[in-house]
């Protein structure tokens, strides 16, 4: 039987149990600070999961693009984020996150109100879809990491349970999002776009209730280029912060890129759904993950979760196959959750292991080199995958996923020192 490991006695927590008189893990849903925090993560990830269905569609299933167009234009609506990522992530260490997610928060509505505008005055076209994501994917690329930075400050010690319980969460809100961006082909693309700026709106408001949090002088020291390169050479000092993001990079490529592109050829060529269909399958997704941080969170914090991070990579190779056999929808509907289970734990301990070990001073830089991975590497998944689905077919395209699944369990298990990690902090 499974045993939860107790963390070593941290005098910073005393304070916090001798106010609430209970755990510090039950403590931690009673401050008001995590609480607002919680409230603006899911407000705004209501909206870019929104954006997620919306981009996606719009190229796939209204303006009825090839996949290898569709690669190539998600491909370059991504790849500006990559280096905006880092920037966010110096931005994020530089100065107060809050006050720099309350600013992102309040500009991106009106994104989605230009889309609306376009939708009424029947332009929507490739060049203002692209334009609507390019915009959106700059949101993405500042909000993220200072989103992940103020983490850290409003969880204390409880590093792993707040991860968990901010991504079982973010992946509930998900579910909204998708259910309400899947009724575009219903109720019209404009009232899908202002439910997308008052949910980025909301979150704007719930952020200014999160108390701001001065900088150091030494975090705010040096050029934006100076910072971006500190950060990339605290990842590289890291080991294991730089084998995990190396590892997560690699899946991302050809698992996130399944996702954003051939999930939904898969569902609009072998399957013959619509948009409604594809919200509920990626719902059904992100619902496995959501469960499956739900559980993690009863035997958290882990001492080794590196081991479980590596060894997931052996199961998607089984779901995968599920789902490249052509399995009929009862079948197809079991290998989407289970994906999504696989996704909440392999995401969830990679965000875990770089959250705890990254050092204080250059958290928002080494965590946008986390997100950059995650959001970075779907570009280029989306562009190989794309022409691999009109070269070699749809699910076929597959394939590479799999492949590279047993090749990173095998090289992170013996040439990384991902499996050995130990979470600091716990009894030997």
């Amino acid at each position: 039987m499974l045993r939860r490991l107790r963390p070593v006695h941290d005098p910073s927590l005393d304070l916090v149990m001798s106010e609430t008189g209970s755990s510090p893990a039950a403590s931690l849903w009673r401050q008001r600070e995590f609480r607002a925090y919680l409230s603006a993560t899911a407000f705004s990830g209501i909206a870019v999961s929104m954006h997620q269905l919306l981009l996606s569609w719009l190229f796939i299933g209204i303006l009825l693009l090839p996949a290898d167009r569709v690669g190539l234009l998600q491909a370059l609506i991504g790849f500006p984020g990559v280096f905006l990522m880092l920037w966010g992530g110096a931005s994020a260490d530089r100065r107060d996150a809050r006050s720099l997610l309350i600013r992102v928060y309040t500009i991106a509505p009106v994104l989605s109100l230009l889309l609306a505008f376009f939708d009424q005055a029947d332009w929507i076209r490739v060049s203002t879809v692209t334009v609507w994501g390019l915009g959106m994917g700059v949101v993405i690329s500042f909000s993220s990491p200072a989103q992940q930075a103020i983490l850290n400050r409003v969880t204390g010690s409880a590093v792993q349970k707040g991860v968990t319980v901010s991504t079982a969460v973010l992946l509930l809100v998900q579910m909204v999002g998708l259910t309400v961006a899947g009724q575009m082909e219903r109720v019209g693309l404009t009232p899908v776009l202002i439910t997308q700026a008052a949910s980025f709106w909301a979150a704007a408001w719930m952020m200014r209730r999160v108390s701001p949090s001065p900088t150091s002088p030494t975090s705010a020291a040096g050029s934006s280029l100076r910072r971006v390169v500190e950060g990339l050479r605290a990842v590289y000092a890291d080991r294991v912060v730089f084998d995990v993001l190396a590892l997560n990079f690699v899946s991302s490529v050809f698992n996130a890129g399944a996702f954003v592109i051939v999930f939904p050829y898969i569902i609009k060529r072998i399957y013959n759904g619509d948009a409604a269909l594809l919200a509920i399958m990626m719902v059904l997704f992100f619902a496995g993950g959501a469960v499956s941080n739900l559980v993690m969170l009863r035997w958290m914090p882990f001492a080794h979760p590196g081991r479980l991070f590596l060894l997931m990579q052996l199961s998607r190779i089984a779901i995968l196959y599920l789902l490249w056999v052509e399995p009929g929808f009862p079948l197809l509907v079991t290998a989407t959750v289970a994906w999504g289970l696989n996704m909440g734990v392999t995401t969830t301990l990679a965000r875990s292991i770089v959250q705890e070990s990254a050092a204080p001073g250059f958290r928002g830089r080494v965590l946008s080199v986390f997100s950059l991975g995650l959001i970075g590497s779907a570009p280029i998944g989306a562009l190989v995958l794309g022409w691999m689905i009109e070269a070699f077919g749809t699910m076929n395209a597959l394939l590479p996923s799999m492949l590279t699944s047993l090749l990173l369990f095998l090289y992170g298990w013996l040439g990384t020192g991902v499996w050995s990690y130990r979470s600091p902090g716990l009894e030997p």
